[in-house]
């Protein structure tokens, strides 16, 4: 049995004499990466310090340093010199148009075509990618109440087809994302955005309902700041449905062909900026398999060139890494979480033509007892030790990476006898193996990918709850589908037709309001996912708490730095403390790189996803590519 805080105790006193100037940010840095921490969050901490010490305004922090994107290497070289680069993500794409994607797999299988106006970089600072300057209210771009943006886009830039990039697109942009007929995920992000106006051919105005401390959410990183053709996309919905396939942008390279579910082949996008850019011709994405597959075809066989979060054992990844193998492991900064989702609706009863029926409870996971002696019986402490290893901890809390937000008000335990006595209490009595109330038995399908380190994950879970009396059938779905946010397909996430499911939830920015919209139903339950939205409602567990919403709702206007830290603390602590999730493992997945790559450049990043800086991808001194 085991109870205890989260693990962050010696990093927060660490952080704290940061700030107080007790130690300086190399010995920071140091300190903290002795404790299992990546060297990129703890200068994205350091970061933060120091920008606490002056002013922890998003406008300070958009205005810190003159950073650029790691380039090195990239001078003197010829576009397309590099040969084809061979990437394998065993998570295949399944749509290419990212404002209405719902997996990580077709985020990252976008990024190589579409764009952001504004990137992060490793250590969460922001910087301009198709805009001049990162806006701030220093250099005018911002106003002081943050409601008012202005956005000024570089000159020349055009989109693959040869049509000019203009202010005309972002306008575009914002209002097909807020259109409900298009089923954007982002559309609530958007939301926030009272108009948008194209002043001249390259500034943008944007205004904001109210003063926003997220003004730079809708436009920066790659899940929610992709710029779209107005050109291309006012056609309707059928250009839209070819767009998802095949579409048009600004990035380095364009899409030569696409398989769903399988994988894509790029090539070089001619129009591109940077006429030295992109070194490597041709780019194939391989889809599908498992991780240990890719990691092979990797760190061993020398088959392809990079492979995407290696959820993979860490005595497995052990054995395939050697000093003369083709791929080694780069550490990925851990700020995502695997979790186990509970469904507040019940997914067995047909409503409406709908299962999962918004409004139709859950027989037996509403009930606080259940869900909080499912969260005690589950050892989080072997899942992460025997699974994940490599310093990735067992989670407590949905938000990690900064102190400011990072919460000390929840706990977790490993407790079966406690988690039995819960049942007990709530009468919950044990028939033969299996509990029941009421006519009502606790039996719970529990469904996640095909991966080996989820399935070893279920095995634990289901040995665990059926200890105290909860009969588990476990589901393995295929990520291509898993993950697929089609409307027609009742075996994603979105639709979520289990009672429990399991897949890691990734922040996308250091203070990540998007993220914390999975779980806020909205007025009327909007944000819920259902077949009115086409399931494209960010809330899929269907759960619903009035003052969860009204923290939500006030951390979207909050211009306090400290009073917004502590929204999320709240939100936090609302998910945990209602075991609303089961947070099990903070996950920092390594990736396999070939040695022949310059790792600098690849610049793996906690709130961009991988490919965000493929236009400066090259080989190392003296490499070639096998």
């Amino acid at each position: 049995m085991a109870s205890q805080n989260h693990a962050s105790g010696p990093l927060r006193a660490l952080y704290e004499g940061l700030k107080a100037g007790n130690i300086d940010r190399r010995t920071f840095v140091h300190r903290a990466s002795l404790l299992g921490v990546s060297a990129a969050s703890a200068v994205f901490l350091a970061n933060t310090a120091g920008v606490a010490a002056q002013d922890a305004s998003p406008a300070a922090t958009a205005a810190a340093g003159s950073a650029e994107r790691p380039a090195a290497g990239t001078e003197n070289q010829e576009r397309g010199a590099g040969g084809e680069l061979k990437l394998i993500q065993w998570q295949a794409p399944t749509l290419l148009s990212p404002h209405v994607a719902t997996g990580v797999k077709d985020f990252l299988a976008s990024v190589l075509v579409l764009e952001p106006l504004m990137h992060y970089l490793p250590d969460a600072t922001m910087i301009p990618n198709l805009v001049t300057e990162v806006p701030s209210v220093e250099n005018g771009s911002l106003s002081e109440d943050l409601t008012e943006v202005t956005l000024k886009l570089l000159p020349d830039v055009v989109w693959s087809d040869g049509e000019p990039f203009t202010a005309e697109d972002v306008v575009f942009t914002i209002d097909w994302v807020k259109n409900p007929e298009n089923a954007s995920v982002n559309i609530n992000t958007f939301e926030t955005i009272e108009s948008a106006e194209a002043v001249d051919e390259h500034t943008v105005k944007v205004t904001f309902a109210e003063s926003n401390p997220l003004w730079f959410d809708p436009f920066t990183g790659t899940s929610t700041g992709f710029v779209y053709p107005r050109h291309v996309l006012e056609g309707g919905p059928e250009a839209h449905e070819a767009f998802l396939s095949s579409p048009v942008g600004t990035g380095p390279y364009v899409v030569e062909s696409f398989t769903p579910n399988d994988q894509a082949t790029y090539v070089i996008n001619e129009n591109y900026r940077e006429p030295n850019k992109p070194f490597f011709s041709r780019v194939q994405l391989k889809g599908g398999g498992d991780a240990p597959a890719a990691a092979r075809s990797v760190l061993q066989t020398g088959e392809y060139h990079f492979a995407w979060n290696l959820q993979v054992e860490p005595n497995v990844l052990s054995d395939m890494e050697a000093e003369e193998a083709p791929g080694a492991l780069v550490p990925y900064p851990g700020v995502s979480i695997e979790r186990i989702n509970f469904n507040f609706s019940d997914p067995w009863t047909e409503v409406d033509g709908q299962r999962s029926h918004f409004g139709t409870p859950h027989p037996f996971l509403t009930d606080d007892a259940v869900r909080e002696a499912i969260a005690t019986a589950i050892d989080r402490e072997q899942i992460a030790n025997e699974f994940y290893g490599q310093g990735q901890q067992p989670a407590t809390n949905i938000l990690y990476g900064d102190p400011e937000t990072e919460s000390e008000n929840t706990t977790r335990e490993f407790d079966p006898e406690k988690a039995a006595q819960l049942l007990d209490e709530a009468g919950w009595t044990l028939n033969g193996d299996v509990r029941s109330k009421d006519g009502v038995e606790l039996s719970a399908v529990y469904a996640t990918s095909v991966n080996s380190v989820r399935q070893k994950t279920q095995a634990v879970v289901k040995s665990n709850l059926e200890a105290i009396g909860i009969k588990v059938q476990l589901e393995q779905i295929d990520a291509g589908i898993y993950f697929d946010g089609s409307a027609g397909n009742e075996q994603n996430i979105n639709h979520f037709y289990w009672d429990m499911c399991m897949y890691q939830g990734v922040p996308n920015s250091p203070r990540p309001l998007s993220f914390f919209e999975t779980w806020y139903a909205g007025p009327d339950g909007q944000n819920v996912a259902q077949a009115a939205n086409e399931w494209n409602g960010q809330n899929n567990q269907r759960w619903q708490n009035e003052e969860y919403d009204a923290v939500f709702e006030q951390a979207q206007t909050e211009t306090d730095p400290d009073a917004f830290a502590d929204l999320f603390i709240q939100m936090n602590d609302l998910v945990i403390n209602n075991h609303v999730i089961v947070p099990l493992v903070v996950v920092g997945s390594a990736r396999g790189v070939s040695k022949a790559l310059r790792v600098e450049n690849i610049a793996l990043a906690p709130f961009s996803y991988d490919y965000w800086n493929i236009a400066n991808w090259n080989l190392a001194e003296g490499a070639e590519l096998s």
